[in-house]
């Protein structure tokens, strides 16, 4: 394979027939690929989350293309469009507001349809809020675990919460400026204040920050002044070896509560949940 083969792709983009999944900008729009500029002035559509965004880009790079909105709102009604024109022979981008499209958005779904109806993806990789804030951080990132926006449901959120205070690979959250607070204090609840974190916000922007040291040092910081931006949350995964047995404490909690609303009586709930963990059954009791 020759340097020509490795640095250009097979056949001149876009092509027909092709799914295009574009990474924009997440702030600073000189982020953006010269291939992703190539494939967004020639596809046949661009498929974006809002249009008004994707104008923005197009107005700083002085292009122009036949866009329509693809959203949670309307996707449901919007696939089988793209999908008759992808069959047509058309090439068509899928951009999202920010980042890389298919992550906490409706993206997902029109690849995974794209794929049913044997249509082929091509990826054009760039700009990633999650792996952005992640390698910021300073934290072990070749493993790690993305979340993304907790659940609303309480059951549902606080079973991630648990095992997040258990986790030993590192996390990614995202979380909205009027909800921050709020899961800064579930987090600290579950993990303790002294666990490690960073709160990125603004991630490429002009006033990009990397917030604190711990959960405790964030919520300090947050604390005096206006909650704005865009948030990526980074938390460290625990050391086994000295995880606090308080928040063992939480997670045991939440079991014993499951069970006991299962069906089980406190005490066989107690007694199942001692066996498990090798500890007195006097000791998860009290916990109810």
């Amino acid at each position: 394979m020759d340097i020509k083969t490795l640095s250009s792709h097979k056949n001149p983009e876009p092509e027909s027939r092709i799914l295009y999944i574009v990474s924009t900008p997440i702030g600073n729009l000189e982020d953006i690929s010269l291939r992703a500029l190539n494939i967004l002035k020639n596809v046949s559509l661009i498929a974006c989350e809002d249009t008004r965004q994707t104008k923005k880009l197009m107005s700083k790079f002085e292009f122009s293309n036949k866009l329509i909105s693809f959203n949670k709102e309307n996707s449901f009604n919007k696939i089988p469009r793209i999908i008759n024109n992808l069959n047509a022979g058309e090439s068509i981008a899928l951009v999202s507001d920010a980042g890389m499209p298919g992550i906490c958005d409706p993206g997902e779904d029109l690849i995974k349809a794209a794929r049913q109806n044997g249509i082929n993806i091509i990826c054009i990789p760039g700009p990633c809020a999650p792996l952005t804030a992640l390698v910021s951080s300073g934290f072990p990132s070749s493993k790690f675990i993305f979340e993304g926006f907790l659940p609303k449901k309480k059951s549902e959120r606080e079973k991630i919460l648990s095992d997040i205070s258990g986790n030993e690979k590192t996390t990614i959250l995202f979380e909205s400026p009027h909800r921050l607070i709020k899961l800064l204090n579930e987090l600290k609840e579950f993990c303790g204040g002294t666990r490690e974190i960073k709160v990125a916000r603004e991630l490429t922007k002009k006033f990009e920050e990397h917030i604190g040291n711990n959960i405790d040092e964030v919520l300090y910081q947050l604390n005096s002044r206006d909650i704005m931006g865009e948030f990526t949350i980074v938390i460290k995964g625990v050391n086994r070896k000295k995880k606090n047995s308080q928040f063992d404490n939480v997670k045991l909690k939440i079991e014993l509560s499951e069970l006991v609303k299962a069906g089980l009586t406190l005490s066989s709930a107690s007694k199942y949940l001692a066996k498990k963990n090798n500890i007195s059954k006097n000791l998860i009791y009290n916990l109810y």
